[in-house]
């Protein structure tokens, strides 16, 4: 999402105003963290796995799935607030682009009306609570194989990550980062763990994301000028 949305952005922007409407700085710290939230997830993953099973090591492993059963309560719960200290602010942050361009919002104001708050934390639990199941399978269950200690430490570490990326004020994919901290979980066990073919066809949807939705999006701007 984080991708469509900047692709969206940047092939609406080149077909209406060209290459001098494009802000370099912020377009180079965006695409800088496309690789390195997927990595830090994976470093952070990986560490917190290896420092668990290290704590853990003589624990009886019912006992110990049935205590991090529960912990990943809390780490579901951070990283679902990280999720929402990022995805849902991009969000904002193009409805409040066009309410400045309209003339409807001044680029002085030091945030977004509170109606458009509201509306992309109700719009983002939404979609979190009734779609994107297919996504759940591919990411819970195909990537690798994991047992409650590494759901937690993937989720803790994509949490990291998030927030992390959030108070530097930087839009990362929270796929991005949830995907390099599963397989930093698995091949902290073992490299066979990953199913890698997997892993490199999400990657491979990363990579089209950006210049598909940016032709989309300059398609969609030529058709608008037509008709209107």
């Amino acid at each position: 999402s984080s991708h469509a949305l900047i692709g969206g952005m940047m092939g609406a922007t080149l077909a209406k105003a060209g290459a001098g409407a494009r802000i370099p700085a912020g377009l180079l710290r965006t695409a800088a963290f496309i690789l390195v939230s997927p990595m830090l997830g994976f470093l952070l993953g990986a560490l917190l796995m290896l420092l668990v099973s290290w704590l853990f090591f003589r624990a009886p492993p019912r006992r110990m799935d049935r205590w991090f059963r529960r912990l990943q309560l809390a780490s579901s719960g951070l990283y679902s607030l990280g999720h929402g200290s990022n995805d849902a602010q991009k969000t904002m942050g193009i409805i409040w682009l066009l309410l400045i361009a309209s003339g409807q919002a001044s680029a002085q104001d030091a945030m977004p009306p509170n109606w458009v708050i509201v509306s992309c934390y109700a719009a983002i639990a939404a979609g979190t609570l009734f779609g994107g199941w297919r996504i759940v399978k591919t990411i819970g269950q195909k990537i690798t194989k994991l047992k409650p200690a590494g759901g937690f430490c993937a989720e803790t570490g994509g949490a990291m990550t998030l927030f992390l990326a959030s108070g530097f004020g930087i839009p990362v994919s929270t796929t991005h980062t949830i995907t390099g901290a599963i397989v930093g979980v698995g091949a902290s066990q073992k490299v066979s763990a990953v199913r890698w073919g997997i892993a490199g066809s999400i990657v491979w949807a990363w990579i089209f994301t950006i210049p598909a939705s940016a032709l989309v999006a300059a398609l969609a701007w030529w058709v608008g000028r037509q008709l209107l």
